[in-house]
């Protein structure tokens, strides 16, 4: 189900909760409101639908890849940038890490570790910054 985005700072600056496998109507309705915001959005995190979970999605291509209770456990380089946010008006600039090691579990909460770079890098350090409280 397509769910409202929400633009309250004070409840996007909550620090989310771990997932469970009882979250995964979670899983799909961020991946739905991805899917009707892909012309303005490459990533999605659960807060920003109003579920405080460390749940993100992003859109690669064709595909949309999930990540649930992410955490990067390893990063290289950085670099300044500016970000936007669907759930916030404007542009912000912020540091990221040009390559980073995510532990995770996917849509199928079995675990996963992944290596990212550049832009998908830089996608899922924002998710993860939603999923820590912290506004870009």
């Amino acid at each position: 189900m397509i769910r409202p985005i929400v633009h309250d700072p004070a409840a996007l600056s909550v620090p989310a909760d771990l997932a469970t496998p009882a979250d995964t109507q979670v899983l799909t309705d961020l991946l739905d409101t991805l899917a009707a915001h892909t012309d303005n959005c490459v990533g999605m995190a659960a807060n920003m639908i109003g579920v405080n979970k460390q749940i993100i999605v992003m859109q690669l291509g064709p595909f949309a890849i999930a990540m649930i209770n992410p955490k990067i456990i390893d990063h290289h380089g950085t670099y300044e940038t500016k970000e936007g946010c669907l759930s916030l008006p404007g542009e912000r600039p912020t540091s990221r890490y040009h390559q980073i090691t995510v532990k995770y579990k996917d849509q199928h909460f079995k675990p996963q570790q992944q290596r990212f770079n550049d832009f998908t890098a830089q996608i899922i350090q924002h998710e993860l910054d939603h999923c820590a409280g912290k506004l870009i």
